[in-house]
Order: structure tokens, then sequence, then C-alpha cells
């Protein structure tokens, strides 16, 4: 006996889409789950030359700390090579499980090249200094544009003094600075830095490797407001 075939039946656009519990096609919750910290890979947003930008590159999970004095070398050289006539890192904080960057970039093309470029030499030379081998960086970076003075000052005290928000709770002396920053070469402290240990001498007397500021914002504008004390804490 021949089982009678099932016809089949069109389904318009609209019907396809809406989930009825009989059809394929959307569904809701389907689809791959989004991580959290992930950033949207929607299309970035054009930048023009005089806004700085803010951007995160996180670690991938499992990643040991690379906030290390060992691998602190490795990590300016990065930095120093990563310049560009159309990108620049400006100043820089590396923690344990990411970094921060204030930029400056010609145009969003030269801003992704720059930093898949950073990115790319930074694993490389830590994969080797570790001695491990696989992806460093998880998701994409995250890139914010600082359009007014306060938002770069905020920016500057957030990336320069991270390492006070993170250990909220420990005390720092008057003098200290962030070693695994670009705080010794910093121009904006309302205060010499001074040297009270070995390290200190040898980062204040070490070749910058970040990038002067050529944009009005983070040269200038910012400092309308004030600069930085050592002792500020970002909220």
């Amino acid at each position: 006996m021949f089982r009678k075939l099932k016809k089949h039946v069109q389904l318009s656009l609209d019907r396809a889409r809406k989930p009825d519990g009989k059809h394929g096609g959307w569904r809701p919750g389907a689809g791959r789950k989004r991580l959290r910290g992930t950033v949207s890979h929607a299309t970035r947003p054009e930048i023009q030359a005089r806004f700085p930008q803010h951007v995160t590159l996180r670690l991938r999970d499992g990643v040991e700390s690379i906030a290390r004095e060992f691998l602190m070398k490795t990590i300016r050289a990065c930095i120093r090579q990563a310049h560009k006539p159309d990108f620049r890192i400006v100043e820089f904080n590396v923690l344990a499980n990411h970094l921060h960057l204030i930029t400056e970039a010609a145009h969003k093309d030269a801003l992704a090249r720059g930093v898949q470029g950073f990115e790319v030499r930074l694993a490389k030379n830590v994969n080797s200094a570790m001695k491990r081998r696989g992806p460093i960086f998880a998701f994409r970076y995250h890139a914010r544009l600082l359009r007014t003075p306060t938002e770069i000052r905020l920016a500057l005290r957030y990336v320069l003094l991270n390492r006070k928000h993170h250990d909220a709770e420990k005390k720092f002396s008057k003098t200290w600075f962030d070693p695994c920053s670009s705080a010794a070469w910093f121009d904006g402290w309302a205060k010499p830095l001074y040297a009270n240990a070995p390290w200190q001498s040898a980062l204040l007397d070490m070749e910058r490797p970040n990038a002067r500021a050529t944009t009005w914002l983070l040269t200038t504008g910012w400092k309308r407001l004030g600069l930085l004390r050592l002792d500020d804490a970002p909220a």
C-alpha cells in the first residue's frame, strides 16, 4: 500500500521568519550564543583623525598574565614597532588579562590595520617568550572615540592609573607609578616623577616606546581641565 505524499507548500518570506513550531526558520534563542565580553561584529563607524581612541584588547581565557617584568621588554618593543604614519600608540597599560591603549589613527582602516598588526606581533613574541603556542587575544578589540577634553582626561586617568582601579585596597606610595604602563614617559603629571627605586630610575632613563601625541585633544585640550596626579584613583 502506497503512502500518500504530503503536499509541500512554499512559505512566504514573512511566514518563514515567524516561528510556528512546525517549520524551520528563525526561532527565539536559536543560533550561536554570544559569549560574555564579546564585541559586536557590526561595521565599525568611521573615525576622524582629530579624535583619539581608547582601545581595549582582552586575552583569551587560560592565557597566563602578561603583566610580568620579564615580558615588559618584549611588549614595549612591540609597541615601538607598531607605529606607522597613520597609526600611533600614545599611551598604554598592560594588565593581567587585558591591555588598554590610547591611540591616534588617520581613519578606521588605519586603526584596524594598526591594532591587528600589533596583536599579531605581540602574540608571536609573547608566545616565544612564554614558550607557548596558540592565540592570545580573544574576540575583537573594543575601540571608543574620545571626542572632548573631558573624555580624554578621564581616559588618560583610567589607563595610566588602572592598576589602582583594580587594587583599590592596596596601599601605593606617593611616588609610585605603574611600571607596566607608559606613565614614566607621560608629560601630563602635575608634579615631576621621582625615582625612589632602581626600577623607577631604569624606566625614567629608558627611551620611550610610545609615540608622542599629535592631536590637539591629547597635546593641549585636556590639560586645560587640570593635569593628572599620581594619587588620583580612577572610578
